[in-house]
């Protein structure tokens, strides 16, 4: 088969789907392998290491795309991408399409199918390829939130640790799972005071065992009201599998949040789990709203694409290699990852938003 790795063109977005390791995987299994020239400059391989692999580059987006039978790559397809896309390819991305209802037309009316990673699921629920993502996430949230809480970025001077005679910070994460638990843990390392909210036993007791400054609760809406309003970093990592995230914190809680607080939405992709999110890019990060400072990036593991491509191109390479083995359908986890196929949307998740 014929794959394609297009170079990424969200704004800052640094990732590339698969290092050159991967793609001499590949071509050792006898595909051809189509790499866009820069495609992994941002994550530290360069144009010479593909072609070592084994790999053909190729000078622009429309080769890559006009000779590609599987395109495998990171974020959704940009505008300029979707022109590119044909009915008989076979997509493999990131597409959060709960959140981008316009996208998911254009697709279905394209023709083609397109299996999204973060849909790709285990029978035992678990999502392999947002997982990694989720890790870096989750990590990302407590480094950029510590940094926004500084008094020179506009927040409210906090340290997230606390000093001798000065509190520690408070932070509150809704959701502990992969993102979430990942914040908790970073979090809690550096000291802060955390509180975490979750449906699960056995994720609230995993929350606990982080430390003595853990608290893990059930998400009872006055409990949870309490806490959002005191916080000093709020981070949503909500997630419901292929579905729009649900809402809660309300503007109304968020406007008695003190001023300079700061909310990181990583369930943005999804929509976002706090009332007052909205997707925003790298280039410009943050709004402010009742005081408070809003993070939305919707890439924030290509802030660090050279760890991020590494530990996504080792959780991709055993999926492409089955699609490109033509047999794919038979995979359960993948056959639970499709979300338009031959113009159909198809996922359950999905089916409803679309008319």
């Amino acid at each position: 088969m014929r794959i394609g790795i297009p170079r990424e063109i969200k704004t800052l977005e640094g990732r590339v789907a698969l290092v050159p390791a991967a793609v001499a995987q590949l071509v050792a299994e006898g595909h051809q392998v189509l790499v866009e020239q820069g495609a992994g400059v941002q994550s530290g391989y360069d144009d010479d290491r593909y072609r070592v692999a084994g790999a053909e580059l190729v000078s622009d987006a429309a080769a890559l795309y006009g000779g590609a039978q599987l395109i495998v790559k990171v974020k959704e397809p940009q505008p300029e991408e979707v022109a590119l896309l044909r009915a008989d390819h076979l997509l493999f991305s990131f597409l959060h399409l709960a959140a981008a209802t316009e996208l998911m037309r254009q697709l279905r009316d394209i023709g083609l199918t397109a299996v999204a990673f973060e849909t790709v699921e285990t029978d035992s629920g678990q999502l392999p390829l947002l997982a990694p993502m989720s890790d870096i996430a989750g990590r990302v949230a407590v480094q950029v939130g510590a940094h926004l809480l500084h008094r020179t970025q506009g927040g409210k001077g906090v340290l997230l640790g606390g000093l001798p005679a000065a509190p520690r910070g408070r932070v509150v994460i809704l959701g502990a799972g992969v993102a979430g638990g990942n914040a908790a843990l970073l979090a809690a390392a550096m000291g802060a005071e955390v509180t975490v909210f979750d449906r699960s036993r056995d994720k609230l007791e995993r929350m606990r065992a982080l430390g003595n400054n853990v608290t893990a609760l059930h998400p009872y809406p006055d409990a949870l009201h309490e806490a959002v309003v005191e916080a000093d970093l709020l981070i949503g990592a909500v997630l419901i599998t292929g579905r729009r995230a649900p809402h809660l914190v309300s503007a109304t809680t968020v406007r008695e949040m003190g001023e300079g607080s700061v909310i990181i939405d990583i369930a943005v992709d999804q929509g976002g789990c706090i009332e007052t999110t909205r997707p925003t890019t790298w280039a410009e990060p943050t709004f402010v709203v009742d005081g408070v400072i809003h993070f939305g990036v919707t890439n924030m593991p290509g802030s660090v694409p050279r760890s991020a491509s590494q530990v996504l191109s080792a959780a991709l390479i055993p999926y492409v290699s089955r699609l490109a083995a033509g047999d794919w359908r038979a995979e359960t986890e993948l056959s639970r990852g499709i979300n338009v196929d031959g113009g159909e949307i198809v996922h359950p998740a999905l089916r409803e938003l679309v008319t």
